[in-house]
């Protein structure tokens, strides 16, 4: 099963997306984990390579397993685990071969083009405590089906 790794840099009431050329979707930079890499290692790594800037205190937002079907045939299965940074450093990147980096208002996540499933996900790590957990099922045109999510908040003393 595919791993892949994302993290979101809110800072300042903004958030850093990538813009991919392809569908013209909005997404947090990030990409496929490598062999023994662990999750912050791999969201941290691709953080750097497409932005050009070190996330500073990148924690675990979210955990979502996510599932292509065509018809009632699952096609493709992969893991997406998502991180939320509040600072940065360095100078991000105008353009990668992956896309074009722009900073947007945070509340611009709930209008961008974007997969369904990074707008509930993103939405998520930016405005509420706590890791999110979840399923986003997918036809291969990446319409979202149907999703379920789960939310934990550490509390003290418990």
């Amino acid at each position: 099963m595919q791993r892949i790794a994302n993290l979101l840099v809110k800072k300042d009431g903004k958030v850093l997306l990538l813009k991919k050329p392809r569908r013209g979707w909005y997404v947090a930079p990030g990409g496929k984990m490598e062999d023994g890499e662990s999750i912050f290692e791999a969201a941290t790594r691709e953080y750097f390579e497409e932005t050009g800037t070190k996330a500073i205190d990148a924690h675990l937002k979210g955990v979502f397993t996510m599932v292509i079907k065509r018809g009632d045939e699952v096609i493709n299965e992969w893991m997406l685990y998502t991180f939320l940074a509040n600072d940065l450093e360095g100078t991000p990147y105008g353009e990668t071969r992956e896309g074009v980096l722009e900073w947007r208002d945070v509340k611009d996540l709930e209008t961008l083009p974007m997969n369904e499933g990074d707008r509930i996900d993103l939405l998520f790590a930016v405005n509420e405590p706590g890791v999110q957990y979840g399923t986003f099922t997918y036809t291969e045109e990446y319409e979202l089906l149907n999703s379920t999510v789960q939310t934990s908040v550490e509390r003290n003393g418990n």
